[in-house]
């Protein structure tokens, strides 16, 4: 039996993250080519560092002259996602820093591998494994700690925005340790949330005089008591942030990305990428096929991982954990997961909707728990899967 008294950490980092900046730019390059070509390859990272973004990778579209006309679009769309997240600073400005775009065409022999022909099904992007998770202890079948933490952050963003708070700045970390009893989540031990600032006079005080309401409105009541640890810029001065004080790269925060460390996760990261990479759709899919087993009441923790090899379209295995929380059992749920669910790459990205410009949402707070959009965003938060799911075992 697992344990069920002990006290687990997460942590979540703002859109204004250096590396966050990076997962953005990346999805908004996607965004732009999946909309104008929702089969577009796309495998885009960035780069940033005081006053620069690199932004390199491979691209393509059926059609050879679209592509070299949005290749000309590429600095507009970088400089768009810096100032939505609001850096105007020195060192780091949308409309001064510079911008360098290294993208090219994607390689005909990755092609080769993925598109369907001579009969021959899509196959994977690229071998791998993917894991889903899902767990009852939030409404959003989240892990507490990496739920609250984005809450977190995703608040004082707001506030930052709307001008209700003017001395914040973008770049932002939270970390939560959450202390479970009976394995249900239900207080906090500690509270650590570093933010960028505008004013060299504002102390560490100051700060936590200013996020503290925010932190309590998003916790649970009674999550604070007497004995939980305030870390407020437990550094000090915190005015000098984002790519200015420390570089970002796409696809360094993963674990941020998708359960806090509190379930395994693949071996690639998703911004940047095109769902015909099953870095990214085979890990939606897994954590829609999770959350809907722990939706269905027929486990309270769920695992799932499906594993790839490139230029093969059937996952090559698929496999269930419900921790013993499941009174089927999880080879039953592995043998109905495969027969109601389509997982070859084009199954998934059918399925799920995915060939669709609804990346660049995802790139900060998380790319699971959200809410499902009209769109077709977060598809993979829906639990229309249920039923089948129970009639399958």
């Amino acid at each position: 039996m697992s344990r069920q008294n002990y006290v687990f950490t997460s942590e979540s980092v703002s859109e204004g993250h250096p590396d966050k900046l990076c997962d953005r730019i990346s999805d908004a390059v996607l965004d732009a080519f999946i909309k104008e070509e929702p089969e577009a390859r796309v495998a885009a990272e960035t780069f940033a560092t005081t006053n620069r973004v690199v932004i390199g990778g491979e691209v393509g579209l059926s059609d050879k002259d679209k592509l070299h006309e949005y290749m000309g679009r590429i600095e507009d769309i970088a400089r768009a996602c810096i100032k939505d997240i609001g850096y105007e600073q020195e060192k780091f400005h949308y409309a001064t820093c510079e911008i360098t775009n290294l993208l090219h065409e994607q390689s005909a022999h990755i092609a080769q591998g993925v598109d369907a022909k001579d009969n021959k099904d899509e196959g994977a992007g690229d071998q791998g494994i993917m894991f889903g998770f899902a767990t009852d202890e939030t409404p959003e079948l989240m892990p507490a700690p990496l739920h609250y933490a984005h809450a977190i952050l995703r608040r004082l963003a707001e506030v930052r925005k709307d001008g209700t708070e003017p001395t914040l700045r973008p770049d932002a970390k939270s970390q939560l340790s959450v202390r479970y009893e009976n394995g249900k989540p239900v207080g906090v031990t500690s509270i650590v949330l570093s933010t960028q600032h505008r004013d060299q006079s504002q102390t560490s005080a100051d700060i936590r005089d200013i996020v503290e309401p925010y932190i309590r409105e998003v916790l649970p009541q009674g999550w604070i008591t007497d004995d939980t640890e305030w870390w407020v810029n437990p550094t000090g001065t915190f005015v000098i942030g984002g790519p200015d004080g420390d570089a970002g790269l796409t696809g360094r925060k993963i674990i941020v990305d998708t359960y806090g460390g509190a379930a395994p996760h693949g071996g690639g990261a998703f911004s940047g990428k095109d769902p015909t990479k099953v870095d990214r759709s085979a890990a939606y899919v897994a954590r829609y096929l999770a959350k809907n087993v722990v939706a269905s009441g027929m486990a309270k923790k769920c695992t799932i991982q499906l594993s790839y090899a490139i230029g093969v379209s059937k996952p090559l295995s698929i496999y269930c954990d419900t921790f013993g929380t499941s009174e089927v059992p999880d080879a039953e749920i592995e043998r109905a997961i495969g027969q109601i669910m389509d997982l070859t790459p084009r199954g998934i990205r059918q399925h799920l909707q995915l060939n669709k410009p609804i990346y660049e949402r995802t790139a900060a707070y998380g790319h699971f728990g959200r809410a499902p959009e009209a769109d077709g965003g977060f598809s993979w938060e829906n639990i229309d899967l249920v039923d089948k799911l129970k009639s399958a075992v």
